[in-house]
This record gives structure tokens, sequence and C-alpha cells, in this order.
């Protein structure tokens, strides 16, 4: 990662890796009707430092993800392996993770049972909605799993509604409709589904979002002032962990449970005959850069979830799907059609008005 402007020592984790220390999206409470969960504003103005920092993470996360995205494409190609691939990024995570560690770049948070507990749990909820996208995707085409998918910035607004009694601004949720009419337009195309396969496409959709909540909450600090949980035990505790920290502890479960799937749905012994017919250096070269790109975007993940938010993070993975068949079409020389086009200008129109509201809802000047 490049090092951001003006780095300061973050403080969480006891860390003493180099980043911007910007209010988590849990740290400032103003009201019930406005809380930073979702991205809004605070009585409290940032400074430009901050916004910079803001813009940083999320447009290194924007790169790294979208990246990673094409380079799976690629990867994929000639090793069709999911599960074993997920797994050999949690892997380098697990590795990466232990290293940093090692080295003294942080130090990790004393959590009791019931917290480890809470991420073990978390790690589950992160290997089943893998398995829920992968299967979905076999009963239902890629076009009609997209624009499922692109509805996640909704499903975040009803859950923290749901789970917290809070919601976003009209400013915001008016600007999320380009987004998503977009990702439809963009990925037009054969929209047929199975009754099981909308079921489990839509099921995925509400894992994704629950998942990128809970990666804020766990990183968030707690405080008398921050949204307090309708069900307690539904949500997991806020812990305080660096997003580093939080890798180091979620690789390792991840990778053990992606190994398990694969060996249960019988991939391994696919990539065991794989291996033996099909393995190069160079392959094996390709596979290792795309683990640790892997590790990277983890990093720049849960930081940039850390520093912008559920909401904001599923607006940019939204923007980077499209970017990704726009760039599909050059590097893999695909069609495109005027919807595809129009889809491509609105979701990027979109993601430049939510990023315009969010900037202005950060410096205090909208408030409804």
């Amino acid at each position: 990662m490049q090092e951001p402007l003006l780095p300061i020592t973050v403080s969480s984790s006891d860390t003493r890796i180099l980043i911007h220390d910007i209010p988590s999206d849990h740290d400032e409470l103003i009201s019930e009707k406005y809380t930073p969960l979702l991205g809004t504003e605070t009585d409290t103005s940032p400074s430009p430092s901050t916004h910079r920092s803001l813009a940083f993470w999320l447009i290194l996360y924007f790169c790294f993800n979208l990246g990673l995205t094409l380079y799976n494409k690629g990867v994929l190609i000639h090793f069709p392996f999911p599960y074993t691939l997920t797994a050999l990024h949690a892997f380098c995570g697990t590795v990466g993770g232990l290293v940093l560690l090692k080295n003294g770049t942080f130090v990790p948070a004393k959590l009791t049972d019931a917290d480890n507990l809470a991420l073990v749990a978390f790690s589950v909820l992160y290997t089943i909605n893998i398995a829920v996208s992968n299967i979905s995707l076999h009963l239902v085409t890629v076009p009609f799993h997209q624009v499922i998918r692109a509805a996640t910035p909704i499903f975040i607004i009803l859950l923290s509604i749901f789970l917290f009694g809070t919601r976003s601004s009209k400013h915001k949720m008016v600007s999320l409709i380009p987004v998503m009419a977009g990702v439809g337009f963009a990925t037009y195309g054969d929209y047929s589904y199975t009754p099981s396969g909308l079921i489990l496409t839509v099921l995925g959709t509400v894992l994704a979002a629950i998942k990128t909540i809970y990666t804020s909450v766990l990183q968030s600090t707690p405080s008398a002032t921050s949204p307090q949980p309708r069900v307690n035990f539904v949500v997991p505790p806020r812990l305080k962990l660096h997003p580093l920290d939080l890798l180091t502890r979620m690789a390792p479960l991840a990778f053990i449970q992606c190994v398990v799937l694969a060996y249960l749905t019988g991939e391994l012994s696919r990539v065991h005959t794989w291996s033996l017919n099909e393995m190069t250096p160079v392959k094996g070269t390709l596979l290792g850069v795309n683990g640790l790109i892997a590790f990277g975007l983890n990093i720049v993940s849960f930081t940039a979830n850390r520093a912008a938010g559920p909401l904001s993070m599923t607006v940019a993975a939204n923007v980077k799907q499209v970017l990704s068949v726009f760039c599909a079409v050059i590097l893999f020389k695909l069609t495109i059609t005027p919807a595809n086009a129009l889809g491509i200008l609105l979701t990027i129109a979109g993601g430049m008005w939510y990023a315009a509201v969010e900037y202005q809802e950060r410096k205090g000047r909208w408030r409804k």
C-alpha cells in the first residue's frame, strides 16, 4: 500500500502501522435518525485531510477490487476451482498477517472467549456467503445474478433499520437509484432463473449485506453514543479491531472452511488431477501473484470499511462491477450493446452523485 497523506499512528489494538485515524462510522452518533453506521453526517466537521484520506482508501479499494476481479476472470479460465482459489486467498492472508504480526506492525487486541466465539461465527457467515453465491451462479444467469447483487445497498439500509433502528439520508437513498439501474442496463442480457436460484441469489445478497455491516461493527469503538443493537445476540460486539488484526484472525478460519467446502463438493480431487496434468511454474507464479493481490485487497477492504462504512463500500463495489464489464470488453474483446453503454454511464454518474452527497454530509451541509 502507498503511504497516505499526513499519516498518524492508529490507536486501536495498540497498532504501530501508519494510517489515518479516521473516525469509524460507529464512533460518532449524532441522533437516532442519522447514524454514522450508514455513512451519514456528524456534528463535527472533518478536516480536509480526513476527506482526502477517506477518498484515498476508497479509491485504493476500488482499484484493488477491480484489478483482482479482472485477474480472477483470467485465472479461473485456466483454474476453474472457486473454493480452492478462495482458500488460496485466505492462506495468503494468514501468512501475510502472521508476518506483519511478527514484525511488530500491529499488536493484537486482547479478546475474551465470547469475543473469539463471535469471530468464529463471523467466519462461518463469510464462508456460507461464498458457498451460496457459487451455488446460485449455477442456477441463474450471470446478468440476473449481478442485477440482484446490485440491490445490496438497499439491504444495507433495511438491515440497519432492523438491527439498529437507524436510517440513511434521503439524498443518499435517491443517489442509489442510478447506480442500481445502471448495473441492470450494464449487465442486460438473459435474465433467466429457477425459483431455487432466485431464492439463493437473494439470500446471498442479504448475507453479503450482513457481512459488510458486521465487518464495520467489529472494527468500531464501543461507546455510549454508538447505535445499540435491538437484539444483542444477533450483532457481534464492537471490538475495536485494527484491520490487520481482524484479517489475521479471520483468514485461518476462512482457509479451513473453504478447504472443507472444496473437499465436500469434490473440488479437491479435481484440483489434484489438474495439478498433475496442467500445473506449470508459470501457472504456479500466476496463482501466487493472485493470492498476493487478494491479501492487499483484504487489507484495503477492511481499512476502507472502517473509514467509509458499509453503505459506501457496497456503492463502490457496484461501480467496480460495472467498470469490470467495461474493462472486460476491452481486455477480452467482448461486444457491448447500447443498453450496456447506458448502464455504464448511469452507474458512474450515480457513483459520482453518491460520492458528492457523502462529501456534503460529512461536512455537515445537508441534514435531511
